[in-house]
This record gives structure tokens, C-alpha cells and sequence, in this order.
């Protein structure tokens, strides 16, 4: 089993930067983000779901320090972030 994280522009619905992992830990995600924020600058809003790495206190810090807002979708609501979750239609598709 593998975890994709993939970090989108919502705008030009571009994947910014990505990363696999064997295990769903918050790291993965963290050193996705710091290339994603050194490539592309910092965006000024990180929407994501209430997963735990992106509930976790490393994610929350790690955005806070970067100045970038915090947005989360509602609990079982796919609909609030529809640009990804299509994106992620198409992977497993």
C-alpha cells in the first residue's frame, strides 16, 4: 500500500510538487510542501482534508512558520476541495 500527497494549484490546476510514502506520517507531506513553498513560492491558503497528518501540530507549524492560512474541508465533504478529488479520480481511474 502507498500514500500519494500531491500539492495542487488551484488556479491553473497544475501539481505543484508530489510525494509517495509506505507509511502515512506527517514527514512526507512536511518535505513536500518545504520543495513545493522553495519552487513555487509560498501560497497564501493550504486547503486540505482532516486527515491526520494535516491535523497533526508538525503540519500546523509548518504552515503557521510559512505564513500560509490554514483551510480545512468539512468532515466527508469532497465537494469543498473538488479540483484534487477530481485529480485523484484520474489517478485511480
Amino acid at each position: 500500500f502507498m500514500y500519494l500527497f500531491a500539492i495542487m494549484d488551484w488556479y491553473s490546476r497544475k501539481v505543484i510538487d508530489w510525494e509517495l510514502s509506505t507509511t502515512l506520517d506527517t514527514a512526507f507531506c512536511i518535505r513536500c510542501l518545504k520543495r513545493a513553498i522553495k519552487t513555487s513560492g509560498a501560497p497564501e491558503i493550504m486547503n486540505t482534508d482532516q486527515g491526520c497528518q494535516f491535523t497533526s501540530d508538525d503540519w500546523r507549524e509548518c504552515l503557521e512558520d510559512a505564513n500560509i492560512a490554514i483551510s480545512m474541508d468539512g468532515k466527508g465533504r469532497w465537494i469543498d476541495n473538488v479540483v484534487i478529488e477530481r485529480f485523484w479520480r484520474s489517478i485511480k481511474y
